[in-house]
């Protein structure tokens, strides 16, 4: 059980050699341990988690996130677009095996169709050379940000389009 105030002791990097997306490590392990680390995931109705060229991509089920309309609540798709943003700057980290905390620093959304059934969400950097740019900043400050957009897609139908910076935060020292 999670105690508030109580970080989570953070799951083990992975030993492949950093390819530079985030792709090596192993999403079910990463799947489980979030869902660990954030209580409020298991009830999100994630079904599935896998890569599509640079886009993190969940299969999301609409039941537990239903809105008194019969459509997905707003707050959780808010949420699960935020979510995904820490995910996907969270694993791209590892990916260089740096041990750094990411913390959502700005987030908008823009609302474009209900959401009437089971759904896609992916992710990706705002700039193609926005990993590139954020490795320059922490190589040279040991902090930065990452623009990524977020697109909810329901079949082929637009239904989210949101935005978020994600800020990593100064290694904290051992000693």
């Amino acid at each position: 059980m999670r105690h508030p105030g109580v970080p989570f002791p953070r799951l083990p990097l992975p030993s492949a050699q950093p390819n530079g997306a985030g792709q090596d490590e192993s999403l079910e392990t990463f799947q489980q341990w979030l869902g660990e680390a954030i209580p409020l995931v298991g009830h999100l109705g994630l079904k599935r988690v896998y890569w599509q060229g640079d886009s993190l991509v969940w299969d999301l089920a609409l039941s537990p996130n239903l809105n008194d309309k019969g459509t997905g609540f707003g707050g959780s798709l808010t949420a699960q677009t935020t979510l995904i943003g820490w995910c996907w700057t969270t694993l791209w980290l590892r990916a260089q095996l740096r041990e750094q905390d990411v913390v959502v620093a700005q987030a908008s959304q823009r609302f474009l169709a209900p959401v009437t059934g089971d759904y896609r969400l992916e992710c990706r950097p705002r700039q193609v050379d926005g990993p590139e740019q954020l490795q320059a900043r922490l190589a040279s400050a040991g902090k930065g940000r990452l623009a990524l957009v977020q697109h909810l897609y329901l079949d082929d139908v637009l239904c989210l389009e949101a935005e978020g910076d994600y800020a990593v935060l100064p290694a904290i020292s051992a000693g």
